[in-house]
């Protein structure tokens, strides 16, 4: 799948000064959180809008935005499962792109996650508002770059060497603010050659030392053991066992706050190109840096045999379609295959349909027979429409 469609969206949504971050980023360094966390933890609510009543956030909390997030929760670390995965024998449905409320109308189900593209060293404090404005759990599609072809932020070895860890901190400081999950979809589709932070050019040669699939590695790893938080001294020593360069802009004496955050790798089934060096287990991080697989999945390439060698190819983890939508084509027979396909492949957890940008290819709205099978395959009670923290009161 291409993000060619990404580049406006992400252009029109505009981006927070550089100077909010780094002032993020030294807050960052003199909060505190849990101690020895090594995995996501519980936040206490949704911040920056008025939740729903009976939800599981702490109410009062205080956001982007500084209104009241969501009600009634305790906060304890037991609030969310580890993974921030559904109630068993559910699925979590969801949308990036735009028009939540067309696509709420299309479908019959409001989106339980709210997918943000946002491009690194840039602003970030909006994705949390529109989710909140959206009732929804938050993901976080994280690139370097606003697109193909656009100007690179920081290459996969900057971030492992920890140039980027400014932002690193800045982002981890907003989540704990926001008080309720967060999923990162952290350089998704990294054996697209087309994306910035691959290891390959389109033509299957080598990029360089900075865009090596070890340095995308032990980038994944840096920003994985900084951003699950604790003490810094004890983050430095996972970092140094890993031969990379201790946390900075942080005082070394300093916790970061843990928050209830889920890491989601998300390659595609096959590379761009379709060579060995673009796999997608040539960019696996490990199993003890992820938290969910997922891949993208589009009507205009319905490759399924494909979709189902990744699926055993990677086990034991959650499974998201962090991106799915129609294509050029109102299918509602993809439609019905790729719901089947969820039925039969327990894993699957996560659905976040790709409406794209204005005018753009995917708008669902361009689908009426497609929009019409969705409705009616989410119609299930197995498709959630919130996550338990903004679940409206009954």
């Amino acid at each position: 799948m291409s993000n060619r469609w990404r580049v406006l969206s992400r252009v029109l949504m505009g981006s927070v000064a550089l100077l909010a971050l780094v002032l993020c980023g030294v807050a960052v360094a003199k909060a505190t959180g849990p101690s020895g966390s090594s995995g996501a933890s519980a936040g206490s609510g949704a911040s920056g809008s008025s939740g729903p009543s009976g939800s599981s956030g702490a109410s009062g909390s205080s956001g982007a935005s500084g209104s009241s997030g969501a009600t009634g929760a305790t906060g304890a670390t037991s609030a969310y499962p580890p993974l921030l995965t559904p109630p068993a024998g559910h699925v979590f449905t969801g949308l990036s792109g735009i028009d939540a409320g067309a696509f709420q109308a299309e479908t019959g189900k409001h989106p339980a996650v709210y997918g943000v593209f946002i491009t690194w060293s840039q602003g970030f404090h909006w994705a949390f508002r529109d989710a909140n404005a959206e009732h929804s759990r938050l993901m976080l599609h994280i690139s370097t770059s606003a697109g193909y072809g656009a100007p690179q932020e920081i290459t996969p070895e900057g971030i492992a060497d920890g140039s980027g860890d400014g932002y690193i901190l800045a982002l981890a400081a907003q989540i704990h603010e926001h008080h309720a999950p967060v999923y990162i979809r952290l350089m998704p589709e990294m054996n697209n050659a087309h994306n910035a932070y691959s290891a390959d050019n389109a033509d299957g040669s080598a990029r360089g030392p900075d865009y090596t699939h070890q340095a995308f590695i032990a980038a994944w790893r840096r920003v994985v053991l900084i951003m699950r938080g604790g003490p810094i001294a004890t983050i430095d020593a996972k970092l140094q066992s890993l031969g990379l360069p201790p946390v900075q802009e942080a005082s070394a004496s300093s916790t970061l706050p843990a928050s209830p955050i889920a890491f989601v790798w998300c390659p595609e089934t096959a590379g761009t190109p379709n060579v060995p060096s673009e796999s997608a287990a040539s960019y696996w991080p490990g199993s003890a840096y992820v938290d969910w697989v997922g891949t993208d999945f589009y009507s205009a390439f319905p490759n399924f045999t494909g979709l189902q060698t990744f699926y055993n190819e990677f086990r034991f983890k959650p499974f998201a379609f962090s991106e799915w939508a129609m294509w050029n084509n109102d299918s509602p027979a993809f439609v019905d295959q790729l719901f089947a396909f969820v039925k039969s492949h327990k894993r699957v957890k996560l659905m976040l349909y790709n409406n794209g940008f204005p005018g753009g290819p995917l708008l669902l709205s361009k689908y009426p027979a497609a929009a019409a099978e969705i409705h009616k395959d989410v119609a299930s009670r197995r498709y959630l429409g919130y996550t338990p923290e903004w679940q409206p009161a009954t």
